[in-house]
């Protein structure tokens, strides 16, 4: 067990893979330049300030350009990296005038106090220093490429949130630094068992269906999880963090999108569209409904989106590979949506007071099935088939005339030829399958075995809690639950 100033790397949560990642880039004796991006507040800083807090030679953060006032400027970015190298030791400088002087600084920086240990680099939030004009993608790959990458005791970290411009600039990038990336991080979310552990380490003490609950409103994101007040119900805790009066996270939504895109508004008109349709929408449909244009830009957009892990793109079942639809996952953003900015809640005890009403409890539904699709793994390993090939989709068949419509919310198509239709609950007491809705269950696999006779399905139960014996509940093949959630 490694020891890092009092505190040892059990205190992280989680990220053994990404730091086991980072540890290999470390000890691999050659120069390194590393991308760790992820969503904002998804704990990136924090992950590569703890692996390398006695290593670090160097650390820099850009300033944020969506200051409500102004715009930051290019002097001001390098007047910020000025003051980081004076703050590391550096004297007797001149403030840079340009980005190309500024890294040529900290070469001259590293060389002063290179004694041929591994000199571990950090700038965070890269994508910040980009001013407009502002010369800095050169002088980046200037430095790397004509210094940088022939130091074999170096090791670059770089880190953003704004992750349109790391795919674009770094990770995807054609120009100057194609190629030149050596490795590449992908911060996600906690999942339910890591946030479990993160509310415990904490002394937060919560049943595994408020864990679940939280995670529907904050996503397994590190930093609002933290503002939990161990003293406080969960009920309580939201309602302090979401609708009191100078609420910590009051103005989360817009400050999260703007301080991450470019294109912020435009992509929030995405995200608020596709909270409006559990299944999601096509890239047609997304282009006639927000009026924005079928170009490059939009491209962009939703791959950014992507990359932040606020949407998947997914292909229906049976569609063969047309229809192709858009899906809002991120649990924050439909928690935001549906009742910070839908009903433009002003009670500052809503939570308390509307728990158990029907609002929240339909809502609990949905976010419920939008968890069961960010643990697919963990649905896997208990169904047995983690190493079986999969992949995850929804249908819907819109009803017409005399013909019913139907809808599954999470289908696994698996190589096996076994396809696995999910209905999700999220109840506090055990589910009973009433007599009617064994029929619905049982018409729907009809229509399904009838549509796609080369496929075998299974009905499959995931649930809040487990599903009640009676004579319609061996209809399901597989019963999970929410604990299978936090293998």
């Amino acid at each position: 067990m490694q020891k890092k100033k009092g505190k040892t790397m059990c205190d992280i949560i989680g990220r053994k893979k990404e730091i086991a990642e980072l540890r290999r880039y470390y000890d691999s004796g050659r120069a390194e330049f590393v991308a760790v991006y992820g969503r904002r507040r998804v704990g990136k800083t924090f992950l590569v300030n703890e692996v390398f807090h006695d290593d670090m030679v160097f650390q820099h953060t850009g300033l944020s350009p969506y200051d409500r006032q102004r715009k930051v400027t290019l002097k001001a970015q390098l007047q910020n990296f000025y003051f980081s190298l004076i703050r590391h030791g550096m004297e007797n400088i001149a403030q840079p005038k340009s980005w190309m002087e500024a890294f040529f600084l900290l070469e001259r920086f590293l060389d002063t106090c290179d004694n041929g240990s591994r000199q571990v680099v950090f700038i965070d939030e890269l994508p910040w220093m980009d001013t407009a004009r502002s010369g800095f993608l050169t002088a980046l790959e200037a430095f790397w490429n004509g210094w940088g990458n022939m130091r074999h005791n170096l090791l670059l970290i770089v880190c953003g949130s704004a992750t349109s411009w790391m795919l674009d600039n770094l990770i995807s990038n054609k120009g100057g630094l194609y190629g030149r990336l050596t490795g590449e991080i992908k911060l996600s979310p906690f999942t339910l068992k890591e946030s479990e552990d993160f509310y415990a380490s904490r002394g937060i003490k919560m049943s595994r269906y408020n864990v679940a609950q939280a995670y529907m409103v904050m996503g397994g994101i590190p930093f609002y999880m933290n503002f939990f007040n161990p003293s406080y119900s969960l009920a309580q805790n939201i309602d302090t963090l979401f609708f009191a009066r100078n609420a910590k996270l009051g103005d989360e939504f817009e400050r999260l999108f703007n301080s991450v895109f470019d294109n912020a508004d435009d992509c929030m008109r995405i995200v608020r569209l596709l909270a409006t349709r559990h299944a999601g929408f096509t890239r047609k449909e997304i282009t006639e409904k927000t009026g924005l244009k079928a170009n490059g830009d939009l491209t962009k957009m939703l791959k950014a989106l992507i990359g932040s892990d606020f949407v998947i793109r997914y292909v229906p079942f049976g569609s063969g590979g047309r229809d192709e639809r858009y899906k809002l996952v991120d649990s924050f953003c439909w928690f935001w949506l549906h009742f910070k900015e839908s009903k433009e809640i002003k009670q500052e005890d809503y939570w308390q007071r509307h728990l158990r009403e029907s609002d929240i409890a339909s809502w609990r539904g949905i976010a419920f099935e939008e968890i069961c699709f960010l643990h697919i793994a963990q649905i896997k390993q208990a169904l047995n088939i983690g190493g079986v090939s999969s992949v995850e989709s929804s249908y819907v068949v819109r009803g017409e005339g005399e013909h019913d419509g139907m809808q599954i919310d999470l289908i696994i198509e698996r190589a096996d030829d076994v396809v696995n239709l999910c209905e999700m609950k999220f109840y506090k007491s055990p589910f009973t399958l009433t007599r009617q809705y064994a029929q619905t269950l049982t018409t729907r696999l009809q229509k399904m075995e009838e549509k796609y006779p080369d496929y075998t399905f299974h009905l499959t139960y995931i649930g809040g809690t487990e599903l009640a014996k009676n004579e319609y509940s061996d209809l399901f093949v597989s019963v999970l639950t929410l604990d299978d959630l936090f293998r």
